[in-house]
């Protein structure tokens, strides 16, 4: 894409602009809100196929892999059926000693304010829209700056949000590290930040100049742990479906799998025979339009690294490991023999490259896990209950699933969100609508 010369802004204006709205929309009701959102859903639907086409533009995103704005829709749907009940104050008990019954405590969900929402390339659409749903039911006003990396998608963002919402409503900044520094100088009630921890901090360090609240969704290594009772060809068909769909770029995605020493080969046959089932004994190859590709020539060089690394220090290819320097393409690649101190190990993957280790027993796995930074996902496939809860009770993670990968993410009635390095915060229904509201107690004594 050519190289685009955007307009100048005056995002201290917009800003400013966005505070005077922000008091007008702290007053206002569900109903009204409501519109607003019934509104946005429209657009977005209006728009879906330019959705395939940015998406395809931006890293040749195949159509079957592009439906981000499905699960919009689902939380707009989700969201407007609930806004008049999460909206209302809620009333709790007083206690005798601040005057019992003759006194009235209520907690009042009030609008944060002024938002700003930094978002990313993997899922510039899903990971932009539907947490904007969260954030417009909660009454805020929002700056948007999407990531350059993107550039079809983030226009189209822009062009969806122009044609439902004013400017001082929300408003969408195009622009690369230093537009959103610019933005960070700005003293925002609220910042939803969605991308690696490097750029977390400098967020969260910005934000603490103006005492402002974090949503941080962040990523890590999520591990997909396979105990002996696991149904091994069912485990292995949704591990490699939720790996290497968007070629990889997904944060809460099996970034590694640990089996048990007795059981890893007939695994690894599992998984092998499954990736060339769906991707072909070659890959995809470099012509295919259904398998994505890296978003960009650094991102490939640096996943490429991560691969050839591991080759050279005994790393094992069991199959993929096809590269094209010109297609940023890594075609689906699964190791063995992976050493744990290898960079492959030490930083998340975010490319189609899925490592696979072992361990003795379910306390050495475990072990292994708590060992590092705690994860947005962990994943347990186990038909012994016992095993498997004892996993999800000896770890901590953001989210987990039992006999599934990444699913929880498209629950709106689970909150997402990671732990530690992985995140702050939570979103998704009305957790996310709590995350972009102030929780206002009331006391009124007699």
């Amino acid at each position: 894409m050519e190289t685009q010369t955007l307009p100048k802004v005056d995002l201290a204006d917009v800003f400013q602009s966005q505070q005077r709205k922000a008091l007008q929309l702290k007053k206002s009701t569900a109903q009204e809100r409501i519109v607003r959102l019934l509104k946005f859903k429209e657009a977005v639907i209006a728009n879906i196929d330019n959705v395939y086409e940015a998406l395809y533009k931006d890293y040749k995103k195949p159509k079957e892999e592009a439906s981000e704005t499905d699960s919009v829709i689902v939380e707009i749907d989700f969201v407007t059926d609930h806004l008049e009940t999460w909206i209302n104050p809620k009333a709790v008990p007083t206690p005798e000693d601040l005057g019992g019954e003759a006194s009235v405590s209520r907690i009042i969900l009030e609008p944060k304010g002024v938002c700003l929402f930094l978002t990313p390339w993997n899922y510039p659409f899903l990971l932009t829209l539907r947490p904007l749903v969260s954030c417009l039911a909660a009454g805020n006003t929002v700056i948007i700056k999407p990531s350059e990396l993107t550039p079809h998608s983030s226009k189209l963002i822009k062009e969806i949000i122009e044609s439902v919402f004013p400017k001082d409503e929300v408003f969408v900044m195009e622009g690369g590290a230093d537009v959103a520094s610019e933005l960070l100088d700005l003293p925002f009630n609220h910042i939803f930040y969605t991308g690696g921890t490097r750029v977390g901090k400098i967020v969260m360090k910005a934000a603490a100049n103006h005492m402002a609240s974090v949503t941080m969704e962040l990523g890590g290594k999520c591990p997909s742990i396979i105990d002996d009772s696991a149904d091994f060809a069912d485990a292995a068909g949704k591990i490699v479906w939720t790996k290497f769909f968007n070629c990889g770029q997904t944060c809460i995605t099996t970034d590694y799998v640990l089996v048990s020493e007795d059981r890893k080969d007939e695994f690894i046959t599992h998984l092998k025979g499954t990736i060339e089932h769906m991707y072909g004994v070659d890959g995809p190859g470099i012509e295919s339009s259904k398998y994505a590709r890296l978003v960009n020539n650094n991102h490939y060089q640096r996943v490429k690294r991560l691969l050839d690394d591991a080759l050279e220090n005994g790393a094992s290819l069991v199959t993929g490991g096809k590269t094209n320097d010109g297609e940023n393409y890594i075609s689906p690649t699964l190791l063995d023999d992976v050493d744990p101190d290898l960079a492959i190990m030490k930083e998340e993957i975010f490319g189609p490259l899925l490592p696979v280790l072992t361990y003795k027993t379910l306390e050495d796995a475990i072990d292994f896990v708590n060992k590092r930074e705690q994860p947005l996902g962990l994943y347990v496939y186990s038909k012994d209950k016992v095993a498997a809860d004892k996993v999800i009770s000896s770890t901590t993670a953001g989210g987990s699933v039992i006999n599934h990968s990444s699913v929880h993410y498209m629950s709106p009635y689970l909150p997402f969100g990671g732990v530690g390095n992985s995140g702050i915060g939570r979103g998704n229904g009305y957790f996310g609508f709590l995350d972009f509201s102030n929780q206002r107690p009331v006391l009124e004594m007699p």
